[in-house]
């Protein structure tokens, strides 16, 4: 009761949720989703569909399977997908610029240190201990969307299909190939069954209400001209050539970020000269120990080009055509997917997408250590953190620093 009255009154008095409450559960979340993108998605399914109540598994598989066959960050996509659901367009923007935000202040200090003293902290006992407990996260997410995507021996047989498939060929074409013949075989198993429609969310708002404009419109304006004063000590010419290279290069970011890594070296490396070879290899290393996607390495590039200007354009740049095609791919999904044709193959595709979670959380669970006593604390992390999730109910937010202290200790 408690709980429910609690997120009541963070939402609008028009019954929307705040604007407010969107930035501030998404900067969390940026703040600890470390492990990559399948992390980041399981704690915003841990936060908006478990505890919450927001938004429903069916809705985040969707949004999952959709991020899954467009360009750019899966995780940051899905982020705008939920935005977009619970307050339009500028719930989608609030919410993405909240969950890269944490990355982007850490990747940013991480440079200024790098090009002050030339060295990385030493943060692998830390991250030692993530490994383990992002994949206990994980499982926790696929066993709590399997409960209401997988609810007969046909969906039970896609999931294991699908996470198969991803273990054993893996890639993006594997992915794509898995979402599209799980959705041919929904709608070939499921067209007849003629069950309950869903219920439709009411539409987004074109725009918001004036609940959510604060009264923090003093502090923005003194902080504005500090703020855009970085962008006029450099050329515009040089912030407008950042932009216009990351964001081409990020419509054509398909498979996930570690397959962009090859093409960002060779335009910004050996085309365009920004940094070395080396700062390069240590940008990607920056963007991999930030808890946000590892594209947020592009902020790296761009300060080191032209300042905190140019980290703000490159990193706009790498993520906004992305998430602007998400939006369109999800106005277009709210459209068609009330209609049978539709509802049928989506019964195939979300299995197939819990089979893929649990697919990942194998391949982050074998990148755990195991050299000599760590495995039995891997282990015991691994499982601690199961309890504490499945069992104790245990909010996500706790469990990655808990897991970091508990590395830093037991390895």
């Amino acid at each position: 009761m408690s709980k429910h009255a609690g997120t009541a009154a963070q939402q609008s008095p028009t019954g929307q949720v705040s604007l407010f409450l969107l930035f501030w559960t998404f900067l969390k979340i940026g703040g600890t989703a470390f492990g990559g993108f399948m992390a980041l998605i399981s704690v915003v399914e841990q936060m908006i569909v478990e505890r919450r109540k927001l938004l429903r598994h069916e809705d985040m598989l969707d949004g999952i399977s959709l991020a899954s066959i467009l360009p750019g960050p899966v995780a940051v996509n899905v982020v705008a997908f939920v935005g977009y659901r619970l307050r339009g367009a500028s719930g989608a923007c609030v919410s993405a610029v909240a969950v890269i935000l944490p990355s982007f202040v850490l990747i940013v200090s991480l440079t200024i240190a790098y090009l002050t003293w030339g060295q990385l902290p030493v943060v692998d006992k830390l991250f030692m201990g993530f490994i383990p407990a992002v994949t206990a996260i994980i499982v926790s997410t696929a066993w709590a969307m399997s409960r209401k995507a997988v609810t007969g021996i046909r969906e039970g047989l896609i999931m294991l299909a699908a996470a198969g498939l991803l273990l054993g060929v893996g890639g993006f074409f594997i992915t794509v190939i898995i979402i599209l013949s799980a959705g041919v075989i929904g709608w070939a198993l499921f067209r007849k069954a003629d069950t309950n429609p869903q219920t439709k969310p009411p539409p987004p708002p074109e725009a918001d209400g004036p609940s959510d404009k604060g009264g923090s419109k003093p502090s923005v304006l003194v902080a504005a001209p500090l703020f855009m004063s970085q962008f006029f000590a450099f050329e515009l010419g040089m912030l407008g050539k950042l932009f216009v290279t990351f964001a081409g290069m990020s419509v054509m970011l398909f498979g996930g970020g570690y397959v962009f890594v090859p093409l960002i070296q060779e335009i910004v490396v050996a085309g365009q000269g920004w940094v070395t070879q080396q700062e390069f290899v240590d940008a990607i290393a920056m963007g991999q120990i930030t808890p946000g996607p590892i594209l947020i390495s592009a902020a790296f590039i761009g300060y080191k080009v032209a300042g905190l200007a140019g980290a703000v354009v490159a990193t706009v740049g790498i993520f906004s055509p992305p998430i602007l095609l998400m939006l369109s791919g999800t106005h277009a999904m709210e459209r068609i997917k009330h209609s049978p044709v539709i509802r049928a193959a989506l019964g195939g595709v979300r299995p197939a997408v819990v089979g893929m979670i649990f697919a990942a959380a194998v391949v982050v669970g074998r990148t755990a250590s195991v050299e000599g006593g760590a495995l039995w604390v891997s282990m015991l992390i691994c499982a601690a953190a199961l309890v504490a999730l499945l069992r104790l109910r245990v909010q996500v937010i706790w469990i990655i620093p808990a897991a970091g202290i508990a590395g830093l200790l037991l390895y």
